[in-house]
């Protein structure tokens, strides 16, 4: 499994949001470098952001989710095109980034 996972819940329609495209990058020297990516499934998981043999360094990433053709698929509007969450990798261990969506705003938390 990838050292960083992510699934997103529509939490409007109480579902996962499946077909999002994700893009993971890692910041060096100031700008972030793609290192991964995916597109969530029927459980609005990704679970292969990074391949299994990807060593995982200490700092700053970025899950990017595009959001925008999920919205205009379901015939709704959206504030937010894109959601970004960034977060520091302090220790070389499993990292679950979740992502709780509506049309107008949205959360996450540190998953297990």
């Amino acid at each position: 499994m990838s050292a960083i996972t992510t699934h997103i819940l529509d939490t409007a329609l109480g579902k996962p949001a499946a077909g999002v495209p994700v893009k993971l990058e890692m910041e060096v020297k100031g700008s972030f470098v793609h290192i991964g990516e995916g597109i969530t499934n029927s459980d609005g998981r990704v679970a292969d952001l990074l391949k299994d043999d990807h060593k995982l360094e200490l700092g700053i990433y970025k899950i990017s989710f595009a959001v925008a053709k999920y919205y205009k698929d379901l015939n709704q509007k959206t504030f937010y095109p894109e959601a970004s969450i960034v977060f520091n990798v302090e220790a070389v261990e499993h990292f679950h980034v979740p992502l709780l969506l509506s049309g107008f705003g949205y959360s996450t938390y540190r998953g297990s």
